[in-house]
């Protein structure tokens, strides 16, 4: 007997070890991305082609915004870190961390590449982009969606692109049967078939709770300034076009309400320097009324929180899209999509100054690459 007990003891003993050792290696691995990081305008897509063209007062063009979820929110899958629950009470819980295969994560990521083109925007911003990563299988992402955008741009003149980083990650092992494993780059991805002058990173707060904040992306923003001329071809000012990806996991969303006053402040600023402003992406709150809207045969999720039109600077709006009572832009993720079965809400879409005239449209892709459906937005600055 104690011999047993003298093995058990060596055991545990070893198993604390083993689990303090990898706690230790994963906090001294942690860091933030840095704020404030000047980001490489990229002209030297696959092709070679850049653009060269700028954007022209009076015109209409077009913007595009995808959360492409690592290329893993097929029908069937389930993500492990939502929870939820059915109209009788039913408790949801996601399951998975990872696409299910290579397979999967690339043919996932080739549907967002033909939902894209099928619009055939100007402008296109993306997020939750893998261009490293364990959970989508390292399929080069990024790669893959400016491989087939420069194609089609290439007869036109090419495109411009930026890349800012918002999730890196030691090696993680959760869930314990399929982990997350490492990320080594993820983030958010601008492509412009119009000239970028500059571009930045700007760092949003986020929690900074244990152990959430390992999981959860280094949420941010990206500043792309996009020179802009008149009818007669002389210098107008700045388009500043904002890519955005906020908070999910925020109960009561204090995180969020930080992350867009900061927001606010910065294109206050901007409209105060008299130019355009287009901000677009996953706000990860619900859009024109849309909490209640979509409930389907679920329960309205704890974290969502509706977004408040005061929360915007003056001169500033929400682009409600002309059938946002018809189609939504995320689905739950506590269990697999089955139509009309699944809460949904639209947290997607685009936030404009009051000199750029604008209207949207939801994209119905039915979820079939990703968690998240596109948003379109017909512009034009004036």
């Amino acid at each position: 007997a104690k011999r047993i007990l003298k093995v058990a003891l060596i055991v545990v003993a070893a198993v604390v070890v083993i689990v303090g050792a990898y706690v230790v290696y994963v906090v001294a691995t942690y860091s933030r991305i840095a704020d404030h990081e000047k980001l490489a305008v990229n002209t030297d897509v696959y092709s070679g082609a850049a653009s060269y063209e700028l954007l022209k007062t009076g015109e209409e063009y077009t913007a595009f915004t995808y959360n492409i979820g690592f290329g893993a929110y097929d029908h069937d899958y389930s993500f492990f870190m939502d929870t939820g629950a059915m109209a009788d009470g039913t408790e949801t819980a996601g399951k998975s961390s990872r696409a299910a295969s290579k397979d999967a994560a690339a043919h996932n990521t080739e549907l967002v590449t033909s939902a894209v083109l099928s619009e055939m925007p100007d402008i296109a911003l993306f997020q939750e982009v893998d261009v490293k990563a364990d959970r989508s299988y390292d399929v080069d992402q990024r790669g893959v969606i400016l491989d087939a955008m420069d194609t089609y741009y290439g007869r036109e003149g090419g495109v411009n692109w930026t890349f800012a980083s918002n999730f890196h990650s030691a090696y993680l092992f959760y869930p314990p049967t399929k982990p997350i494993g490492k990320i080594s780059e993820s983030g958010l991805l601008t492509v412009s078939h119009y000239t970028i002058g500059t571009s930045m990173r700007w760092s949003y707060p986020v929690s900074d709770a244990f152990p959430t904040k390992f999981f959860d992306l280094d949420r941010c923003f990206t500043v792309n300034r996009m020179p802009v001329t008149d009818d007669a071809g002389a210098p107008a000012g700045d388009l500043v076009l904002i890519n955005t990806h906020m908070s999910a996991y925020d109960k009561g969303g204090t995180i969020r309400r930080e992350q867009m006053k900061l927001l606010g402040e910065v294109i206050a600023n901007e409209y105060e320097l008299g130019n355009w402003v287009i901000v677009g992406g996953d706000f990860n709150h619900a859009i024109g009324g849309s909490e209640n809207k979509f409930m389907n045969g679920m329960q309205r999720p704890p974290w969502v929180e509706a977004f408040a039109e005061d929360q915007l600077p003056e001169h500033f709006r929400m682009v409600i899209a002309d059938n946002a009572d018809t189609v939504a832009t995320d689905r739950d993720t506590s269990i697999p999509y089955t139509k009309g079965v699944n809460y949904e809400v639209t947290l997607d879409g685009f936030i404009v100054s009051d000199n750029v005239k604008a209207s949207s449209e939801n994209i119905d892709t039915d979820y079939e690459a990703s968690d998240h459906n596109p948003v379109k937005l017909k512009f034009s600055l004036q």
